[in-house]
């Protein structure tokens, strides 16, 4: 669980979750060849009000890194930390936590496929988490931290299963890929305190020593795809 903050427990923490691709090279999961082998075979159909941008929604573990992840991405207009995947109705965060409704903390990433395209985004998806460690992310462990691709649309579906196909193949990682692929769920928002979280409590103990390590060794691969 990420409530725990004494030193004892974060510790063993920072060391799973600051590796975010543990069994991995150096190397950035690459999927522009994916991209490329499929843009003339789909259409990109619009899943967002604005005819112009887009959405997709992640599962990676704890919500508070993955928004980060993705809000210093160019193309990226808002991520909103969320729960997906579960049985009952605006579940809160102690519910979800508590393991029982069979949410997934995940965020809702609306972008412009014009300056950052899907397969980008599960490039990112790939390097911001260990998608081969099931129901667990460093010492955040439960079901709610399960990594897991929710697609809007048939286009999204295609890459997502080939994204896997290619990270299994790429030799990132000495064990399979356990990442869930499902059709999109109701999305509830979280409670307010979680949004923006990185950003408004870096000082906050999960923030400096697991989130913010996290956050830079991403920033470093992705230099050329954040924002000015």
């Amino acid at each position: 669980m990420k409530l725990f903050l004494s030193l004892l427990l974060i510790a063993p923490s920072l060391m799973a979750c600051n590796q975010t691709t543990k069994n991995s090279t150096d190397n950035k999961l690459d999927l522009s060849s994916i991209m490329n082998d499929t843009a003339q075979q789909s259409p990109t159909p619009s899943n967002s009000s604005d005819s112009t941008l887009a959405i997709a929604t992640f599962g990676a573990g704890c919500f508070w890194c993955v928004e980060a992840v993705y809000l210093s991405l160019n193309g990226v207009t808002k991520v909103e930390s969320g729960y997906s995947g579960g049985t009952i109705k605006n579940p809160s965060y102690k519910e979800v936590c508590n393991g029982t409704t069979g949410h997934a903390e995940v965020c809702q990433i609306t972008f412009d496929p014009k300056v950052i395209t899907y397969p980008q985004l599960l490039e990112a998806f790939f390097e911001a988490h260990d998608p081969t460690t099931l129901n667990r992310q460093g010492g955040d462990v439960g079901t709610q931290y399960r990594s897991v691709i929710y697609y809007h649309n048939e286009e999204q579906k295609q890459f997502a299963y080939l994204a896997i196909k290619a990270a299994n193949e790429s030799g990132n990682w000495s064990d399979p890929i356990v990442t869930e692929v499902s059709p999109s769920d109701v999305f509830y928002i979280a409670e307010d305190y979680h949004q923006d979280y990185f950003t408004l409590n870096g000082e906050q103990p999960y923030c400096r020593m697991v989130v913010a390590p996290k956050v830079d060794k991403f920033k470093k691969k992705f230099a050329s795809m954040l924002k000015k």
